[in-house]
């Protein structure tokens, strides 16, 4: 925990800022912050992440992965009172910053406006950027919540404004907290409220409903790049199948390539790619570089529209599959699971994948998963006959021991 004082703000006073970073908490953000009596104001913890496109110099267009932000700074964030409003202010990377105001009323507050700012001068993040200045998106929220509850979306929460997509998910914040008591009530987004769908009864006898999908097909494989400039910086090959479980009933999607879109982008420790199509809004593969020489699949994220007209969302950044080298690809033909949450797993088929180093536009050598691995049955076969050999030789000699005697008679 590192705690350190704000200079007096108006309408606020002196105020003891706590950040906790990189505890035990899984949140990548959590804020504390304390009014001159050493009592909580306000608390938030969150996970947050950005995608911005901006146009280069070449007239194309890029899309960026700004992920949870690491070591933050939250100067500017204040407690706010009855005539002024309460503010978290976020700075990270560079020139990155966001804020998300807050306002009073009687017995409730609101969270009034989100805003994020981006320098595309910062040239590790946007080399090639076209335009070299500082922008701002601004997006009105107004959202009121009792006084004495606390906010909580566990699902994604997505917003768009021009050039930027914003997602939020297991958000926990309260603003004006009374006697310096985080309250335990949960104010529930709508993502997260339970369904009040009412199911009619049907006067008719009825087969037993199941949990088990009817079995799909081996899905399609789909051939999928990210390109860094000309550059081929991501290369995946991979048939899809979801499986996706709401109130104890499991489906079964499989995704058809011909109909996907697919985006990305590549860093020196990351890379993204993401499909999308009519039906799903987002499906996010997120690499990481480990131990500066081997690469995984680190996040998945998805959201996208059910049959029955429902939005499914699910975010896991603390994932670990595919582990291979640096400068090699991942290979699995064989059916492998990614379990993302306990409601969403995803089945690849014919996997291939290379994140970082890719040259010329192919595959490097790759590394099998353990289930394509067959060089195993090898000692497992020869050591069967080995030992089928060795018991056939001691039944031998003990049959050969039995005739030996039986020409011979105790004196």
């Amino acid at each position: 925990m590192v705690c350190f004082r704000l200079s007096p703000v108006p309408g606020s006073g002196l105020v003891l800022l706590c950040l906790v970073l990189g505890a035990v908490s899984s949140y990548a953000l959590e804020l504390n912050l304390m009014n001159a009596e050493n009592a909580t104001c306000l608390y938030a913890k969150w996970h947050m992440n950005f995608t911005i496109r901006y146009e280069t110099t070449s007239k194309n267009y890029k899309t960026v992965a700004v992920s949870d932000p690491v070591n933050a700074t939250y100067n500017g964030s204040v407690c706010g009172d009855d005539q002024n409003g309460a503010r978290i202010e976020v700075q990270f990377g560079s020139g990155f910053s966001w804020t998300v105001n807050f306002t009073k009323q009687v017995s409730t507050y609101s969270i009034e406006s989100i805003s994020f700012s981006y320098d595309t001068k910062d040239n590790t993040t946007f080399p090639d950027a076209k335009e070299k200045e500082v922008f701002t998106v601004y997006k009105s929220v107004t959202s009121r919540i009792p006084l004495d509850d606390i906010f909580r979306c566990n699902s994604i929460l997505t917003l768009e404004e021009r050039d930027v997509n914003q997602y939020y998910w297991n958000v926990h914040v309260q603003a004006f907290v009374q006697n310096g008591i985080v309250s335990t009530k949960e104010f529930l987004c709508d993502k997260d409220k339970p369904s009040t769908t009412v199911v009619p009864i049907v006067p008719t006898t009825l087969p037993s409903p199941t949990t088990t999908p009817a079995p799909k097909g081996k899905p399609d494989t789909g051939s999928y790049s990210v390109k860094n400039g000309s550059s081929t910086c991501l290369l995946a090959d991979m048939g899809l199948q979801l499986n996706i479980t709401q109130d104890k009933v499991t489906s079964i999607v499989n995704i058809d390539p011909k109909t996907m879109n697919f985006t990305g982008s590549c860093h020196s420790q990351t890379a993204l790619l993401r499909l999308n199509s009519s039906n799903i809004k987002y499906l996010d593969f997120v690499f990481a570089v480990k131990n500066e020489n081997r690469f995984y699949l680190k996040e998945v994220n998805i959201s996208m529209n059910l049959v029955n007209g429902s939005v499914f969302s699910v975010a896991n950044n603390n994932l670990s599959y595919w582990d291979a080298p640096l400068g090699s690809s991942y290979m699995c033909k064989k059916e492998q699971m990614v379990s993302v949450s306990e409601a969403f797993q995803i089945n690849t088929f014919d996997l291939r994948v290379q994140p970082f180093n890719v040259i010329k536009g192919e595959y490097s050598t790759a590394q099998e998963c353990s289930l394509d691995d067959d060089t195993i049955l090898i000692p497992i076969v020869v050591g069967a006959g080995l030992s089928g050999l060795i018991i056939i030789i001691v039944i031998a000699y003990l049959i050969g021991r039995r005739k030996s005697y039986a020409g011979y008679q105790t004196l």
